[in-house]
């Protein structure tokens, strides 16, 4: 409970789990690069099936549905209007009352959907199926500066603490009588009280974590040791090079493309 608390890392026991954060790292960039190298619907829909297909094994799809959802409403509106307003728009598809939507802007609009849902899924991934404290010593292993780290562990747990002190302050003004839930103007007459808590608990947690690893000695010049010795799955270089190879075909395709 408590790592679901700090994180959004679900445990589970698969195989994606147990892939070490340098390769699914190295996925990211492939599932990235690629639709945008070969920037064809095809392509964009074999790397979100792909993506879709790790969420599945990692069983932690679920999670990945409410992201997907919010982002739908957000790129339902961008296929409108390139459907209707790109400037390059020529061929009408089809009519809805007085709206015209056009091939082209429709196809330029699906070909950006895809892709982004694409990068969603594959970051979903690695947030997903990776404790943060393995993510970070990875890459601090790796040569990250430890600052730089700390900054990024502390942008992956940022969300879920506030949303866990949100609901801890919440459950506090409802026990003190305070309406959180019903019309509009309820929530907007109880979001100041419950936001100002939210503020001052995140800047005092900041300095509290500030002081801790002053105290620890982590800005100290002595190199670092590592807790635990370093994650390495079975089959990371394997995975790496894998990855490293679609992404130059990719690339080799493109140019062959170009030639012609």
């Amino acid at each position: 409970m408590y790592l679901n608390s700090m994180s959004l890392y679900q445990p589970r026991q698969s195989l994606i789990h147990r892939i070490d954060p340098i390769s699914k790292i190295f996925y990211i960039l492939a599932a990235v690069a690629v639709p945008f190298i070969l920037p064809t619907v095809t392509v964009a829909v074999i790397c979100l099936l792909v993506s879709a297909v790790i969420l599945l094994l990692a069983k932690v799809f679920r999670k990945v549905i409410p992201l997907v959802g919010f982002s739908m409403v957000i790129l339902l509106s961008v296929v409108v209007i390139q459907g209707l307003f790109m400037a390059e728009n020529k061929i009408p598809l089809f009519r809805l009352g007085p709206l015209i939507f056009y091939q082209e802007g429709l196809s330029f609009a699906l070909g950006l959907s895809l892709r982004v849902l694409n990068i969603i899924s594959a970051f979903a991934i690695l947030v997903l199926t990776t404790k943060p404290s393995d993510l970070i010593e990875s890459l601090v292993r790796k040569g990250l500066s430890p600052k730089i780290g700390y900054v990024l562990s502390s942008v992956l747990q940022i969300i879920p603490q506030m949303t866990a002190t949100m609901g801890t302050i919440m459950d506090a003004q409802r026990s003190r009588g305070m309406e959180t839930e019903g019309k509009l103007a309820v929530r907007l007459k109880a979001f100041f009280p419950l936001i100002g808590p939210v503020v001052m608990n995140s800047l005092i947690n900041t300095r509290e974590r500030a002081m801790a690893l002053e105290v620890r000695g982590f800005n100290s010049p002595v190199p670092k040791t590592f807790l635990n010795q370093e994650f390495k799955s079975a089959y990371s270089k394997i995975i790496q090079w894998t990855l490293i190879l679609i992404i130059i075909m990719a690339l080799v395709w493109r140019i062959l493309g170009w030639l012609k």
